[in-house]
């Protein structure tokens, strides 16, 4: 399977907060944000396979800025790395100032997603290659925070977590 690059998995959405949206504080309900940016990752990681593709974990959503009603919100992903059926997708959420244009960064996160068939068995999915140094950083990343994911879930022991013991261990 050829390998692929990220910038054939970026996906860009861009939403405009409305009331239903908001809490009672006029705040976008964060279960809302949590929906747009499953569905823009989730197209991402379809663009990188072809394939159907089904969350399998959220990391590290942050929560770092209120959205307010009327806001105009930019979601930015990109698949940071591929493994054998899995990919992880970054995600960059972003505000636009409706009267000054200005765009703040407010919220990002990292999801996981596997390619499967139609009985919902794994399928594998072609490689990512990184170009920039953005990609290359998150790339290398990817690995320990895939392994730290499945020790913590019990699916990988600790001694075989290599990426994750280099940091810890002089050899």
């Amino acid at each position: 399977m050829k390998g692929k690059f990220a910038k054939e998995s970026l996906t860009i959405t861009t939403e405009h907060v409305l009331p239903n949206d908001t809490n009672h504080v006029g705040g976008l309900f964060g279960g809302r944000l949590m929906q747009w940016m499953d569905t823009t990752t989730a197209i991402s990681a379809h663009r990188h396979c072809k394939r159907v593709v089904v969350t399998a974990a959220v990391n590290n959503i942050s929560f770092d800025h209120q959205i307010k009603a009327g806001s105009i919100v930019t979601l930015e992903a990109k698949v940071s790395r591929a493994f054998n059926s899995s990919m992880e997708v970054f995600i960059v959420v972003s505000v636009e100032d409706e009267v000054t244009g200005a765009v703040m960064k407010c919220n990002e996160a990292m999801f996981t997603f596997v390619a499967v068939d139609q009985n919902g068995s794994p399928l594998p999915v072609p490689e990512l290659i990184p170009e920039t140094e953005d990609e290359k950083r998150r790339f290398e990343g990817a690995l320990r925070r895939r392994q730290l994911s499945l020790v913590l879930s019990g699916r990988m022991k600790a001694d075989d977590a290599t990426e994750l013991k280099a940091l810890f261990v002089k050899g």
